[in-house]
């Protein structure tokens, strides 16, 4: 799909203010609230768009800890990859899982309470994760940057 410079505009506003109202963006990106509406349909067709979220912000629930977990499988069995991922996904905790090409096959983003909670889920949890050969936890002290947003 082609995007021009109104769409660009109109993705602009968007992801800075996306719960502002359809009137104010398309004020904002210099489009009426119906041409507005009209491109970012398109938008969402075209595939550019995939879905307008809410996101909740675990910190504010009370959990404290963020963990970034790599992990390195088994490569010698053949559904290493699949079985590990299935598991992972049952964990609660784990709020993002990605597999990678190289020495890291998997990253797992696990949330806790407190460092007595993260414990308790490592060991009970994350430790019985089927086809582990290695793990490596990184503990989060901040967060510098975490722009959703893309350069348009």
């Amino acid at each position: 799909m082609q995007v021009d410079d109104t769409d660009r505009r109109i993705l602009r506003q968007l992801q800075a203010e996306p719960d502002a109202s359809v009137a104010d963006l398309a004020d904002r990106a210099g489009v009426t609230p119906a041409t507005f509406a009209r491109r970012l349909e398109r938008m969402r067709a075209g595939g550019v768009l995939r879905a307008i979220r809410e996101e909740v912000d675990w910190r504010a629930l009370g959990y404290g800890v963020e963990v970034s977990l790599r992990i390195t499988l088994d490569k010698t069995e053949a559904r290493a990859f699949d079985e590990f991922i299935a598991a992972a996904r049952e964990v609660p905790e784990v709020i993002s899982i990605g597999t990678f090409l190289g020495r890291v096959d998997a990253r797992l983003l696990v949330i806790a309470r407190d460092m007595a909670d993260y414990q308790h889920i490592y060991r009970d949890k994350i430790l019985t994760l089927p086809h582990m050969t290695d793990i490596e936890a990184l503990m989060q002290v901040a967060t510098i940057k975490d722009a959703q947003s893309v350069p348009l």
